[in-house]
């Protein structure tokens, strides 16, 4: 190979169909070049290190010698104090509970289920509002507006400022990208000025919501005062900001990807318009399949951790190929195929361990509608472009667009 294994993960080229890199890499279950990261890229060592005390997501921990060409972060919190998605225990756990307690069980088992009706009607609505069924880009008309408008939805975001919401949300998401054609400096200044801009909105939301709370989960997090006390409004900004990039960029992912493997699976895509249920296990099998987040980078040893004979020391920066993992043959039969029917599928598709994915059971949801209404809705849709362009994102991997076509939409 002319490249490294390492560039070759990085290398736009290879997001079409990362897979058989990932293949390679598995041969070698931790690989690691000279002043780069160790590369872990088997299942069940990927599962055990995101379990492992020793392992620390705090990038105060990287050693100043260990070199990781992915180490700004992909959260594009800028200025902000770290989220929980980047501390350890005991700082990650304070913040995790606290916004657990308006999001999810045991404090509010109904947020997410409650919010069927609502992700219901966005789904109808953006499918409703596509327009030319002869060419339809899916990801633009559907599946970026859709989680950013859930997100709205569950901070409370009030409808009249949706559309500058979405419109910080896209900067933001671009700039995760990286642009060789661009002018990195302008780039930069429109990043900033997008963050800037939504973090001076969503301060300003935090004390409206401290002074006249509504039902929404940014007032009960601007208001709670528990046994873990109450969040600062830099932590509040930190989190909501983590809410909306990692909650919105993996569920477009998810989204966009499940809809271009159904397309590639015809018999499957017509199972689901028969049986909208079959969304439950297609949306499982697709976080096995096509995971949103195929890397999880950012991983320091605490201390020296031997893995498969290999030493990875005390400092060393990891990256846990997470996509790799969930196409083992050493875990799943025939790990290639798309099965929704797959009895034994405990994917790493969501993490594992403390930082297993918060809005697991949001995303999970959303993509099961809006999935089962894509399906049920258009009719004979299909691939104009097969591959399809690909975000130039080593960690966050989905078609950038995906050009379908249908004879028409139902209603």
């Amino acid at each position: 190979m002319t490249q490294s294994l390492l560039h070759q993960i990085l290398d736009y080229a290879n997001r079409a169909d990362p897979y058989p890199i990932y293949e390679e890499l598995r041969k070698t279950p931790v690989h690691h070049e000279e002043d780069g990261p160790y590369v872990v890229s088997t299942y069940y060592e990927i599962r055990s290190l995101l379990h492992d005390p020793r392992i620390s997501s705090d990038a105060r921990n990287v050693a100043s010698a260990s070199r990781d060409p992915l180490a700004e972060s992909t959260e594009g919190e800028g200025a902000l104090p770290p989220s929980f998605l980047r501390l350890d225990p005991p700082e990650h756990d304070r913040l995790r509970r606290m916004t657990n307690r308006p999001f999810g069980p045991p404090h509010s088992p109904h947020r997410v289920d409650s919010m069927r009706g609502e992700l219901h009607g966005i789904v109808s609505g953006l499918i409703d509002g596509i327009g030319d069924p002869g060419r339809i880009d899916l990801v633009d008309q559907f599946s970026y507006p859709f989680p950013v408008t859930v997100i709205c939805r569950l901070l409370g975001v009030p409808r009249e400022d949706e559309a500058r919401f979405h419109t910080w949300a896209d900067t933001i998401a671009a700039s995760l990208d990286p642009d060789p054609d661009g002018d990195p400096a302008e780039r930069g200044r429109t990043s900033h000025d997008a963050r800037m801009q939504l973090g001076m909105y969503l301060a300003g939301l935090i004390e409206e919501r401290r002074k006249k709370p509504g039902n929404d989960m940014l007032s009960e997090l601007a208001t709670a005062d528990g046994e873990d006390g109450s969040m600062t409004t830099m932590e509040l900004l930190s989190t909501a900001a983590l809410l909306l990039i990692a909650g919105h960029e993996t569920t477009v992912n998810l989204v966009t990807n499940g809809m271009l493997t159904l397309l590639r699976n015809p018999d499957v895509l017509a199972r689901l318009r028969a049986d909208p249920r079959l969304a439950v296990p297609i949306v499982e099998e697709l976080l096995r399949f096509e995971p949103p987040v195929q890397l999880v980078p950012h991983r320091t040893a605490l201390a020296d951790i031997e893995v498969r004979g290999v030493t990875i020391p005390k400092g060393a920066s990891l990256w846990l190929v997470l996509a790799s993992g969930n196409r083992d043959p050493q875990r799943f039969e025939d790990p290639d195929r798309f099965d929704p029917d797959r009895g034994d599928i405990q994917h790493l598709g969501l993490g594992s361990g403390i930082h297993s994915c918060f809005g697991a059971p949001l995303a999970r949801l959303e993509a099961q509608f809006a999935l089962s209404e894509l399906a049920r809705r258009l009719e004979n849709p299909r691939l104009i472009e097969d591959p399809p362009p690909y975000r130039q994102n080593a960690v966050l991997r989905g078609p950038r667009h995906l050009p379908i076509a249908c004879d028409g939409i139902r209603p």
